[in-house]
């Protein structure tokens, strides 16, 4: 379901669209002067306002995908972590060692990476998803330090040498070396979502002569031809343009 402000990026080229059908309509009669309003203006400007809204949308599936298949791999962390030390304790190992890595799986163990952070949202254009992923990313760095640390104190202790394939050493760092590649490409992806919102934004609200100004600014020039009274200003002036806290 797309969020309220999703949803208004939407409308805006939704209505701006209809805003130069009427204007088409007019014939001659519409004749601005400034080039940003002219119909040829405005049909570029439109047609990339919905190129900038097609590759938000891209970008968020995209790093949706990810952030999916990063929670999926880290899934398998804790309860791996647990293993470790289990196989560990049963070995010789001295008990300063294995409370050590004890104290590690602790904090493995009390990691918070759920989907309720993970997960990006359209709530605000920029600054709470920014701020939400955040605090996931510093989850996942803690997480890949701290699982570096345990395979470390393992891979240093000579008594430490499980039968298990997915417990030894050399399959523990391909573990976290896929964990690591999965973060990297989370925050590569939010990167690229977090430009094409930008864009987005400054197309339809930041930039000189945007979106919604221009619309404004067509308003303003049919009022001016055709009156305030008139059923062409009536046709455009109840199309609702909108620009959201950024």
């Amino acid at each position: 379901m797309k969020s309220t402000s999703e949803t208004g990026h939407v409308k805006n080229v939704a209505h701006f669209e209809d805003l130069i059908s009427f204007c088409t309509t007019y014939g001659p009669s519409y004749n601005p002067s400034k080039t940003t309003i002219t119909i040829a203006g405005l049909t570029h400007l439109f047609e990339d306002a919905q190129a900038k809204i097609a590759k938000v949308t891209t970008a968020k599936n995209d790093f949706d995908i990810v952030t999916g298949a990063r929670q999926t791999k880290f899934a398998a962390l804790k309860p791996l972590a647990t293993r470790i030390i289990n196989a560990l304790s049963a070995t010789d190992a001295l008990d300063t060692i294995v409370k050590n890595a004890k104290t590690i799986n602790r904090k493995i163990q009390g990691g918070r990476a759920s989907s309720k952070i993970v997960k990006s949202t359209e709530q605000s254009p920029e600054a709470k998803p920014t701020t939400t992923i955040s605090v996931a990313q510093q989850s996942y760095d803690r997480l890949l330090d701290n699982l570096h640390q345990l395979i470390d104190l393992v891979s240093a202790e000579t008594n430490y040498n499980p039968n298990e394939e997915e417990l030894k050493v050399a399959n523990l760092n391909g573990y976290h070396s896929e964990l690591k590649m999965a973060n990297t490409t989370v925050i590569t992806k939010h990167t690229t979502y977090s430009i094409a919102r930008i864009e987005r934004n400054a197309i339809l609200y930041t930039a000189a002569n945007s979106l919604v100004e221009t619309a404004f600014n067509v308003k303003k020039y049919v009022k001016s031809v055709f009156g305030a009274t008139s059923p062409q200003y009536k046709q455009i002036s109840s199309l609702e343009f909108t620009k959201p806290n950024l």
